[in-house]
């Protein structure tokens, strides 16, 4: 089992945008980061725990424990001409772009990213280097033992 921080903008998907969802799933689509792309594709399965991270907001932050509920499958944004996602050089034959289902498990009282920084523990947490902007990063297996058992509040 594999632990990752996936970030979304709360004004595209909120942790409440997904809790309102049917059976609290989202496809997590419009990934345009070959590395992040690569994460879903290639190291991401069924039953991965997530840390639901509202970024590009007022105040960034884990806002909810999701867990990873698919493999991943082709993006279809990446397929509508029309769409924000769209990318001319995918193909249905070869798809570029992939995405997995994510069910939220809780959503949780936000943990800003200032209170993050605040413990050493979490001193390598990828989320918290300077100059990392990957929508998705792995989390070391004590990071979220961590943040699920010291930080989240019951």
């Amino acid at each position: 089992m594999r632990y990752w921080l996936m970030k979304s903008e709360p004004s595209d998907c909120s942790v409440d945008d997904l809790a309102a969802m049917p059976e609290q799933t989202v496809a997590w689509y419009g990934v345009r980061n070959y590395q992040a792309r690569n994460f879903m594709r290639d190291q991401m399965n069924v039953g991965d725990g997530v840390l639901f991270y509202h970024s590009n907001c007022k105040e960034p932050g884990i806002a909810g424990i999701a867990r990873v509920i698919s493999i991943a499958y082709p993006d279809a944004t990446q397929f509508k001409r029309t769409g924000k996602y769209f990318d001319p050089k995918a193909t249905q034959e070869q798809p570029r772009w992939f995405n997995v289902d994510v069910q939220l498990v809780k959503k949780i009282q936000l943990i800003t990213i200032k209170e993050l920084r605040l413990h050493p523990e979490l001193a390598r947490m990828r989320t918290l280097q300077r100059g990392n902007r990957l929508s998705i990063t792995p989390l070391d297996p004590a990071e979220w033992k961590f943040i699920t058992q010291k930080l989240v509040q019951n």
